[in-house]
């Protein structure tokens, strides 16, 4: 058995452009499915959040119509539940790379409000990078790559093939306009070469030790893939 580390948002609202606080933090579906796959081959999760806070599950990530129905909902209520890994994290500085097998970083929009900008995060990214150990991010979590800079200034994802949520999603969840950044965009920017696949389609990306998900649905795909490489 080893140790897989989430990486998880402590934030619970995103700041919009106009400066309203839309309640979000981390989608269950990306938390939840991982979770379910790394337990069930006899991995150990350990959560770690900016600050040792208890992460917040946003709300709309439990409706019906995002979990294939009622009973969908349900399930994924009861099993995050009963994850006590979630309320009882570490905090990002307590963090020590080498006892873990592999990174992970589940989305929702609250890495877009905190880790996007957390350079303990950022330092953790670009060392798991380094490092050769699976590293795995999805959705939205790819904010997060944002803060990973590397000495000379340069984003440490830079040339990397990545999957993350696009502008098309962002557009058809009605929150791009209101955005005071897209995510796709940013990473763009920051010299990431962004692979976009259909909306709200699985679409897993791995580049050497990087594996990425553009969406919710991409998480189980994603861990999948991560067992394939601490096989």
């Amino acid at each position: 058995m080893s140790k897989i580390l989430f990486v998880m948002t402590g934030a619970d609202h995103w700041t919009l452009a106009d400066g309203t606080k839309h309640p979000t933090g981390f989608w269950a579906e990306e938390a939840v499915a991982p979770y379910e796959v790394f337990k069930a081959a006899g991995h150990e999760v350990v959560v770690a959040t900016p600050g040792g806070v208890v992460p917040t599950v946003d709300r709309g990530s439990l409706a019906p119509e995002v979990n294939g129905g009622q009973e969908g909902a349900d399930k994924v209520a009861a099993t995050l539940a009963s994850i006590d890994e979630i309320k009882h994290p570490i905090t990002l500085e307590d963090v020590r790379l080498d006892d873990y097998a592999a990174v992970f970083y589940p989305g929702g929009h609250g890495p877009m409000e905190d880790l996007a900008v957390d350079p303990v995060s950022g330092r953790i990214l670009v060392d798991a990078l380094a490092s050769g150990r699976p590293l795995a991010v999805v959705c939205h979590a790819p904010a997060a790559m944002l803060a990973a800079t590397k000495d000379d200034g340069t984003n440490a994802f830079a040339g990397y093939k990545v999957a993350a949520f696009t502008n098309a999603e962002e557009t058809q969840a009605g929150l791009a306009d209101k955005a005071k950044w897209l995510l796709e965009t940013r990473l763009v920017e920051a010299g990431v070469d962004v692979q976009v696949g259909e909306p709200w389609v699985p679409n897993i990306v791995v580049d050497r030790n990087l594996v990425t998900g553009q969406n919710p649905s991409s998480s189980a795909p994603l861990a999948t893939e991560v067992l394939k490489k601490l096989a």
